[in-house]
């Protein structure tokens, strides 16, 4: 690993992380790359932290010597954020030099002495406070509390335009042909974006009202570049990075792309059949869909594919007399998600009784996600002729009012 020149007197240092799950929850089939930033002034810090890797203060030593800065000199840790992913490297750098000052949000010096014990040479910073670094770098702090957690605050450096987000404008997968937006293609950046959806669906999506108040706040300032925590930095094109978490931040009340995400599972094959002849009807109707079978498919994959979906079909079975328990879990994290204003359509098989309905019901009004739902399916067993033209009149219903609903937006 070497440090890359982000722009003047700014470097990144940045280790990929791959098959782990990101906050012992989220699976990232692409990796996830961790970054921080060193600002090298006439006093030099260092933004966010280098936690993933083994031997923290060996590389950092040899990192900074590339950098032809003495650790010695190095004054100031600055973190946006305190959870231990950019934070946890602090007990490292006490090995290396032990009077740093620590710069963060007043929330984040809450939590430094719980979780590393360190409460020596903190200083809590605000909105409009500064830092003079010399040479030009003056930092300007904002805090953005709730993305996604209540501490979160950003870097801005006057001198060159980069504002230092951390979990904001950030993405999963790996950087493993460039860090930088110019030096990529335009496929390899939509995979990045991809990836960003991804990220957004299941680390962020919760906390989207504060993200448009962040990207409010953020748009004040004259921004160049922008550094995130994780994923690419945005130094040719920042303002793709921040249109699409604004994109991002408006499907979680709706209407999002013109997709529709389907959701099933099946015990027996009885609802996987009903399944193959959904997907005809969508394909005939030419309309962009996702398919995920539970329980095979990860939460996060679901999460991602319904963030952007403003359809939803559901086929499950019916299991003890409530929902398919696999279906009922995800439905939940993503009322918790706050996913909002979808339109659904269930469908399904089920022996002596029903009663998947029943708990979709109950799931969408307690988690207030205001779904719209089309009249369901459900058969005994299999599906009959009657039941597959009820499915398919369903379906391209389904697909008309997503139509309508996106038309309407664009309007």
């Amino acid at each position: 690993m070497h440090p890359l020149r982000v722009s003047d007197d700014t470097y990144l240092l940045s280790v990929n992380v791959e098959n782990i799950l990101f906050e012992g929850l989220w699976e990232m089939p692409n990796g996830v790359a961790l970054n921080s930033y060193i600002i090298k002034g006439e006093k030099t810090a260092i933004i966010d932290g280098v936690c993933g890797w083994d031997g923290v203060p060996e590389q950092l030593y040899q990192l900074l010597g590339e950098l032809d800065i003495n650790p010695q000199s190095i004054e100031y840790l600055i973190i946006n954020h305190m959870e231990p992913d950019h934070s946890g490297w602090i007990e490292d750098f006490k090995r290396i030099k032990s009077d740093f000052k620590v710069i963060c949000s007043k929330k984040s010096a809450e939590l430094l002495e719980h979780f590393y014990g360190h409460t020596e040479n903190v200083v809590s910073v605000g909105d409009n406070d500064t830092l003079d670094l010399g040479n030009g770098h003056i930092l300007q702090f904002y805090e953005i509390p709730n993305v996604h957690w209540p501490d979160t605050m950003v870097t801005f450096d006057t001198l060159t335009g980069t504002l230092f987000t951390c979990d904001a404008f950030g993405s999963f997968g790996t950087a493993e042909q460039s860090s930088f937006d110019d030096m990529l293609t335009e496929e390899q950046l939509t995979f990045f974006e991809k990836e960003a959806v991804r990220y957004y669906a299941n680390i962020v999506a919760a906390f989207s009202g504060p993200v448009k108040k962040a990207i409010e706040k953020c748009a004040l300032l004259p921004i160049k570049i922008v550094a995130p925590g994780h994923g690419i930095i945005w130094r040719e094109n920042p303002t793709r990075i921040i249109q699409d978490y604004s994109d991002y931040a408006s499907y979680q009340k709706g209407p999002a792309r013109e997709e529709i995400t389907v959701i099933w599972g099946s015990m027996y094959g009885m609802t996987e059949k009903a399944v193959n002849h959904v997907v005809q009807v969508l394909e005939d109707e030419s309309i962009r869909f996702h398919i995920h079978r539970l329980p095979e498919t990860s939460w996060g994959t679901v999460l991602a594919s319904i963030w952007i979906s403003t359809g939803v079909i559901l086929a499950v079975p019916t299991y003890e007399y409530k929902m398919f328990p696999p279906a009922a879990a995800v439905l939940e994290e993503i009322g918790k998600k706050k996913v909002q204003n979808r339109k659904a359509f269930l469908m399904g098989s089920f022996g002596w009784s029903g009663g998947a309905e029943k708990e979709l019901n109950e799931i969408i009004s307690r988690n207030r996600m205001n779904w719209t739902l089309l009249e369901p399916v459900v058969f005994r067993g299999n599906a009959q002729e009657d039941d597959f033209k009820k499915i398919e009149e369903q379906t391209r219903e389904l697909v008309k009012q997503v139509r309508e609903e996106v038309n309407q937006l664009k309007a």
